[in-house]
């Protein structure tokens, strides 16, 4: 326990270090630059909320989206309100466009700050943990687990876009007020807020690996390695897989949250598919086993991604498919199991070098004297 301490601790340094001094200056300050990177950010979080559950208690949620959409959306929400304000009935547009009579009472919290900064974690976690309760207490695992949460999550994206006159449909929400937090009108653009991103992702990823080296990390390790003969000892798993499968919701709601910050809306996309699955390829690339790693990996990705896509107009989506195969096939534990693999040759190899420096000291017993106490 206290090795791997050690190991992540020493990690989550070198990652502070990266985000925090090495990352700003490999832009030139440029409010295009700086808003991309505090994009890659908030995936990052995301990519680490799904090795939260997926690398510690072998939970492969499939629609982690939806937590990540959540909480997008109630950021949005809090911002589209402040950008009505001057509207009649302070509702938002598309709402007068498609009659709507009176704002819905589910968008009034929405106007307090406060209130809105704690819905875009609880309310992921209060749909995480009621089917969290559903399904873990059932006893699903596996596959089983993915479809669900899959099918959720396609089931809300498509109820936000037939609802068009209380979320705005397929448009998604725009047109939204910048952020108001301590008197600082957040501009998305600036130094200030790719730190403040950066800041929300470092404070997460802390976080999770207390939890992760808690007792009851403990215990979810061993529920990954193996529920049945956990539940013999007398814990209670599902509780465990509840909780796990809650705290990655929170660290998606944050994400979601800081993502429509950086896109300035909010949309049903966010929900999608094709983001899901992206979100296991990314933890999948870093390295499920660790969410520094995971992060690592949906920051890597995701610049990947920006480059080729200036690089090779055409064909990057391509060179992109081969690098996820070739990780695949070649990297099956990721950047991080590289890594892992490596700490380990050089741990073995050192101890080999001591064994040998032990054993040249030791006085060997010349050639054909006998042993005390032999006899023929």
């Amino acid at each position: 326990m206290n090795k791997g301490f050690t190991v992540d601790c020493i990690g989550y340094a070198l990652f502070a270090a990266f985000v925090l001094l090495l990352m700003p200056w490999m832009v030139d300050f440029s409010g295009y630059e700086l808003n991309s990177y505090a994009r890659y950010l908030a995936l990052g979080v995301v990519a680490a909320a799904v090795a939260l559950s997926w690398g510690t208690a072998g939970i492969l949620n499939l629609g982690q989206a939806l937590t990540f959409g959540i909480g997008s959306y109630v950021m949005a929400m809090h911002l589209k309100l402040k950008a009505s304000a001057s509207q009649p009935g302070g509702m938002p547009d598309f709402m007068v466009w498609t009659n709507v009579e009176s704002l819905p009472w589910f968008w009034e919290p929405f106007r307090s700050l406060p209130l809105t900064l704690a819905a875009g974690v609880l309310v992921p976690v209060i749909v995480a943990g009621l089917l969290g309760m559903f399904m873990f207490r059932g006893r699903i695992t596996g596959v089983f687990v993915a479809i669900i949460t899959l099918s959720l999550m396609l089931a809300v994206q498509l109820w936000i876009i037939n609802e068009q006159g209380w979320t705005g449909g397929e448009n998604g929400i725009t047109s939204l007020a910048p952020l108001e937090l301590f008197g600082w009108s957040v501009d998305t653009y600036s130094l200030p807020f790719y730190y403040l991103a950066a800041g929300c992702l470092l404070a997460v990823l802390a976080l999770g690996l207390v939890l992760i080296r808690s007792k009851a990390g403990l215990v979810l390790r061993a529920i990954k390695d193996d529920a049945a003969r956990v539940r013999f000892f007398g814990y209670d798993v599902a509780r465990y897989e509840t909780i796990v499968f809650s705290a990655s919701a929170a660290m998606a709601g944050v994400a979601g949250m800081l993502y429509c910050l950086v896109l300035e809306f909010a949309s049903p996309t966010y929900m999608g598919l094709s983001l899901s699955l992206a979100m296991v390829i990314w933890a999948a690339v870093g390295g499920r086993e660790s969410i520094v790693a995971a992060a690592l990996g949906g920051i890597g990705v995701n610049m990947a991604e920006g480059r080729l896509s200036d690089l090779f107009f055409d064909q990057w989506t391509l060179m992109l498919g081969v690098i996820f195969i070739a990780v695949v096939l070649f990297l099956p534990r990721g950047l991080y199991g590289l890594l892992d693999g490596a700490r380990e040759m050089l741990s073995a190899r050192t101890g080999a070098v001591r064994e040998n420096a032990a054993g040249a000291g030791k006085v060997v017993p010349p050639t054909g004297v006998a042993s005390e106490g032999k006899t023929d």
